[in-house]
Protein backbone atom coordinates (compact mmCIF):
# COMPACT_ATOMS: atom_id res chain seq x y z
CA UNK A 1 0.00 0.00 0.00
CA UNK A 2 1.76 3.24 -1.13
CA UNK A 3 1.03 7.05 0.17
CA UNK A 4 -0.77 7.13 -2.51
CA UNK A 5 -3.41 4.76 -2.23
CA UNK A 6 -3.51 5.62 1.76
CA UNK A 7 -4.96 8.93 -0.11
CA UNK A 8 -7.60 7.05 -2.07
CA UNK A 9 -8.78 5.17 0.78
CA UNK A 10 -9.82 8.70 2.64
CA UNK A 11 -11.08 10.44 0.02
CA UNK A 12 -13.67 7.61 -1.08
CA UNK A 13 -14.21 6.66 2.37
CA UNK A 14 -15.27 10.92 2.63
CA UNK A 15 -16.72 10.96 -0.52
CA UNK A 16 -19.31 8.16 0.29
CA UNK A 17 -19.89 10.37 3.26
CA UNK A 18 -20.62 13.17 1.87
CA UNK A 19 -17.81 14.67 3.11
CA UNK A 20 -18.82 14.34 7.16
CA UNK A 21 -16.26 12.92 9.46
CA UNK A 22 -15.11 9.47 9.05
CA UNK A 23 -13.46 6.81 11.87
CA UNK A 24 -10.79 4.98 11.73
CA UNK A 25 -9.14 2.86 14.12
CA UNK A 26 -5.47 2.27 15.22
CA UNK A 27 -5.77 -1.27 14.18
CA UNK A 28 -6.34 -0.06 10.91
CA UNK A 29 -3.41 2.30 10.83
CA UNK A 30 -1.18 -0.64 12.12
CA UNK A 31 -1.48 -1.54 8.21
CA UNK A 32 -0.89 1.56 6.13
CA UNK A 33 2.78 2.86 5.59
CA UNK A 34 3.89 4.13 9.15
CA UNK A 35 5.52 7.45 7.12
CA UNK A 36 2.24 7.99 5.38
CA UNK A 37 0.12 7.72 8.72
CA UNK A 38 3.23 10.30 10.15
CA UNK A 39 2.06 12.82 7.88
CA UNK A 40 -1.10 12.46 7.86
CA UNK A 41 -1.22 13.02 11.90
CA UNK A 42 1.30 15.68 11.71
CA UNK A 43 -0.58 17.73 9.38
CA UNK A 44 -4.10 17.21 10.94
CA UNK A 45 -5.82 15.06 8.31
CA UNK A 46 -6.26 12.87 10.95
CA UNK A 47 -7.09 13.77 14.59
CA UNK A 48 -7.59 11.63 17.49
CA UNK A 49 -11.03 11.04 18.04
CA UNK A 50 -12.94 9.37 21.20
CA UNK A 51 -12.30 5.73 21.81
CA UNK A 52 -14.81 3.03 20.10
CA UNK A 53 -18.20 2.17 22.27
CA UNK A 54 -18.51 -0.94 19.98
CA UNK A 55 -15.90 -3.09 18.06
CA UNK A 56 -16.01 -6.51 15.66
CA UNK A 57 -15.50 -9.14 18.68
CA UNK A 58 -12.41 -11.16 18.26
CA UNK A 59 -13.87 -14.39 19.91
CA UNK A 60 -14.70 -16.35 16.67
CA UNK A 61 -15.15 -16.28 13.08
CA UNK A 62 -18.92 -14.91 13.20
CA UNK A 63 -17.33 -11.47 13.77
CA UNK A 64 -20.13 -10.08 15.58
CA UNK A 65 -20.05 -6.04 16.06
CA UNK A 66 -20.59 -6.21 20.11
CA UNK A 67 -20.20 -3.09 23.07
CA UNK A 68 -17.44 -2.35 24.72
CA UNK A 69 -16.63 -2.73 28.48
CA UNK A 70 -14.30 -1.07 30.40
CA UNK A 71 -13.11 -1.62 33.85
CA UNK A 72 -10.23 0.75 35.74
CA UNK A 73 -8.16 -0.95 38.07
CA UNK A 74 -4.75 1.15 39.85
CA UNK A 75 -2.44 -0.89 37.15
CA UNK A 76 -4.57 0.31 34.27
CA UNK A 77 -7.99 -0.45 32.92
CA UNK A 78 -9.30 -3.44 30.70
CA UNK A 79 -11.68 -3.93 27.53
CA UNK A 80 -13.86 -6.50 26.75
CA UNK A 81 -17.20 -7.55 25.14
CA UNK A 82 -19.29 -9.41 26.54
CA UNK A 83 -20.93 -12.48 24.75
CA UNK A 84 -24.32 -14.14 25.16
CA UNK A 85 -24.54 -16.33 22.20
CA UNK A 86 -21.94 -18.93 22.20
CA UNK A 87 -21.48 -21.52 25.45
CA UNK A 88 -17.99 -21.54 24.71
CA UNK A 89 -17.34 -18.06 24.84
CA UNK A 90 -18.13 -15.81 27.52
CA UNK A 91 -16.12 -12.29 28.48
CA UNK A 92 -13.54 -11.60 25.34
CA UNK A 93 -10.44 -9.66 25.79
CA UNK A 94 -10.19 -6.90 23.36
CA UNK A 95 -7.16 -4.71 22.77
CA UNK A 96 -6.46 -1.16 23.12
CA UNK A 97 -5.69 -0.53 20.02
CA UNK A 98 -9.10 -1.61 18.47
CA UNK A 99 -10.43 0.98 20.52
CA UNK A 100 -8.02 3.82 19.57
CA UNK A 101 -9.57 6.05 15.90
CA UNK A 102 -8.77 8.62 14.86
CA UNK A 103 -11.19 11.03 12.08
CA UNK A 104 -10.77 12.49 8.94
CA UNK A 105 -13.54 14.83 7.53
CA UNK A 106 -13.98 17.59 4.35
CA UNK A 107 -13.38 19.98 6.90
CA UNK A 108 -9.67 19.20 7.95
CA UNK A 109 -9.04 18.39 4.24
CA UNK A 110 -10.00 22.36 3.43
CA UNK A 111 -7.60 23.34 6.29
CA UNK A 112 -4.50 21.16 4.73
CA UNK A 113 -5.83 23.07 1.78
CA UNK A 114 -5.27 26.46 2.69
CA UNK A 115 -2.48 26.04 4.44
CA UNK A 116 -0.86 24.10 1.23
CA UNK A 117 -2.09 27.36 -0.51
CA UNK A 118 -1.37 30.14 1.97
CA UNK A 119 -4.90 30.97 1.86
CA UNK A 120 -7.13 32.36 5.20
CA UNK A 121 -10.89 30.26 5.41
CA UNK A 122 -13.94 32.16 6.57
CA UNK A 123 -14.83 31.60 9.75
CA UNK A 124 -17.34 28.65 10.62
CA UNK A 125 -19.82 31.45 10.96
CA UNK A 126 -19.43 32.81 7.66
CA UNK A 127 -20.03 29.25 5.73
CA UNK A 128 -23.36 27.31 7.63
CA UNK A 129 -23.39 25.08 4.86
CA UNK A 130 -22.36 21.71 6.20
CA UNK A 131 -22.00 20.83 2.82
CA UNK A 132 -19.74 23.55 1.52
CA UNK A 133 -15.92 23.97 2.21
CA UNK A 134 -14.58 26.76 1.05
CA UNK A 135 -10.98 27.05 1.46
CA UNK A 136 -10.44 30.34 0.20
CA UNK A 137 -9.79 33.17 -2.24
CA UNK A 138 -7.27 31.83 -4.71
CA UNK A 139 -5.36 34.40 -6.75
CA UNK A 140 -3.91 33.56 -10.14
CA UNK A 141 -1.52 35.93 -12.62
CA UNK A 142 -5.01 37.63 -13.73
CA UNK A 143 -7.64 36.77 -11.74
CA UNK A 144 -8.92 35.52 -8.33
CA UNK A 145 -12.00 33.12 -7.45
CA UNK A 146 -13.03 31.20 -4.53
CA UNK A 147 -11.90 27.71 -3.87
CA UNK A 148 -14.71 25.59 -2.83
CA UNK A 149 -14.46 21.56 -1.41
CA UNK A 150 -17.51 20.12 -2.21
CA UNK A 151 -18.85 16.41 -2.11
CA UNK A 152 -19.38 14.43 -5.46
CA UNK A 153 -21.74 11.60 -5.63
CA UNK A 154 -19.36 9.42 -4.06
CA UNK A 155 -15.86 11.19 -4.56
CA UNK A 156 -14.90 14.87 -3.04
CA UNK A 157 -14.33 17.97 -5.50
CA UNK A 158 -12.90 21.25 -5.61
CA UNK A 159 -14.88 24.26 -7.80
CA UNK A 160 -13.16 27.35 -9.19
CA UNK A 161 -14.21 30.11 -11.61
CA UNK A 162 -16.53 28.10 -12.78
CA UNK A 163 -14.15 24.84 -13.33
CA UNK A 164 -14.94 21.80 -11.36
CA UNK A 165 -11.65 19.43 -10.44
CA UNK A 166 -11.72 15.88 -8.77
CA UNK A 167 -9.55 16.56 -5.52
CA UNK A 168 -7.52 13.53 -6.20
CA UNK A 169 -6.18 15.10 -9.53
CA UNK A 170 -4.74 18.22 -7.59
CA UNK A 171 -3.56 16.52 -3.62
CA UNK A 172 -0.89 14.06 -3.48
CA UNK A 173 0.13 12.55 -1.04
CA UNK A 174 4.18 11.88 -1.03
CA UNK A 175 6.18 9.83 1.47
CA UNK A 176 7.33 12.75 3.75
CA UNK A 177 4.74 15.42 2.82
CA UNK A 178 1.60 16.92 1.10
CA UNK A 179 1.71 18.50 -2.48
CA UNK A 180 -1.08 20.53 -4.14
CA UNK A 181 -0.76 21.14 -7.54
CA UNK A 182 -0.90 25.06 -7.25
CA UNK A 183 -0.14 25.87 -11.78
CA UNK A 184 -3.18 23.73 -12.55
CA UNK A 185 -5.11 25.67 -10.08
CA UNK A 186 -3.49 28.62 -11.68
CA UNK A 187 -4.26 28.07 -15.09
CA UNK A 188 -8.39 27.45 -14.05
CA UNK A 189 -8.33 30.77 -11.73
CA UNK A 190 -6.92 32.54 -14.82
CA UNK A 191 -9.30 30.89 -17.52
CA UNK A 192 -12.69 31.43 -15.72
CA UNK A 193 -15.80 30.22 -16.98
CA UNK A 194 -18.24 32.97 -17.67
CA UNK A 195 -21.58 32.58 -15.68
CA UNK A 196 -20.29 29.73 -13.53
CA UNK A 197 -18.61 28.53 -10.11
CA UNK A 198 -19.42 29.38 -6.66
CA UNK A 199 -21.78 32.31 -7.27
CA UNK A 200 -22.29 34.54 -4.32
CA UNK A 201 -25.01 37.72 -4.48
CA UNK A 202 -24.18 41.47 -3.57
CA UNK A 203 -25.79 41.08 0.08
CA UNK A 204 -24.01 37.77 0.89
CA UNK A 205 -20.66 39.44 -0.17
CA UNK A 206 -21.17 42.59 1.78
CA UNK A 207 -22.35 40.46 5.04
CA UNK A 208 -18.76 38.41 4.25
CA UNK A 209 -16.73 40.92 3.98
CA UNK A 210 -18.21 43.48 6.84
CA UNK A 211 -17.86 40.04 9.09
CA UNK A 212 -13.88 39.55 8.37
CA UNK A 213 -13.99 43.81 8.59
CA UNK A 214 -15.16 43.50 11.95
CA UNK A 215 -13.41 40.81 13.27
CA UNK A 216 -9.98 42.44 12.16
CA UNK A 217 -11.14 45.22 14.27
CA UNK A 218 -11.91 43.47 16.96
CA UNK A 219 -8.46 42.11 16.86
CA UNK A 220 -6.71 45.80 17.14
CA UNK A 221 -5.80 45.33 13.55
CA UNK A 222 -5.60 49.56 12.72
CA UNK A 223 -5.45 48.63 9.15
CA UNK A 224 -8.59 46.12 9.19
CA UNK A 225 -9.39 47.60 5.52
CA UNK A 226 -6.04 47.04 4.28
CA UNK A 227 -5.73 43.76 4.90
CA UNK A 228 -9.51 42.57 3.96
CA UNK A 229 -9.27 44.37 0.75
CA UNK A 230 -5.60 42.64 -0.02
CA UNK A 231 -7.49 39.41 0.74
CA UNK A 232 -10.22 40.10 -1.87
CA UNK A 233 -7.67 41.13 -4.11
CA UNK A 234 -9.74 44.77 -4.43
CA UNK A 235 -8.46 48.05 -3.41
CA UNK A 236 -9.49 50.16 -0.32
CA UNK A 237 -11.73 52.83 -1.97
CA UNK A 238 -13.65 49.31 -3.46
CA UNK A 239 -14.29 47.55 -0.20
CA UNK A 240 -15.78 50.63 1.22
CA UNK A 241 -17.99 51.05 -1.38
CA UNK A 242 -19.48 47.62 -1.31
CA UNK A 243 -19.20 47.93 2.69
CA UNK A 244 -21.86 51.31 2.40
CA UNK A 245 -24.15 49.85 -0.35
CA UNK A 246 -27.10 49.69 0.38
CA UNK A 247 -29.72 46.29 -0.29
CA UNK A 248 -32.04 47.29 -2.81
CA UNK A 249 -35.84 47.93 -2.36
CA UNK A 250 -38.39 45.16 -2.80
CA UNK A 251 -39.81 44.82 -6.08
CA UNK A 252 -43.65 45.81 -6.19
CA UNK A 253 -45.63 42.71 -5.78
CA UNK A 254 -43.52 41.45 -3.55
CA UNK A 255 -43.53 39.85 -0.33
CA UNK A 256 -40.51 40.21 1.11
Amino acid sequence: MSPHDVLCVLLERLGANDGTAVLISEHELTHWPTAAVAVLKSQGMLVKASPASSVVCPGCEDECVMPVHVLNYPTGRAAFVVCGRRNDVCRVPVASNQLEQWQTSANLIADLLARLLGLRRPSASDTADSARWEVGLFKGRQHSGHLVLLPDGGSLKLTLAGHSVALGDLLFLESQRFEVDRRALTRLVDQPIAGGGDQESAAQRRERLQKRVDAERARGNGAFNKTVAEEEGIGVSRLKQILAAKPEPPKAGSKW
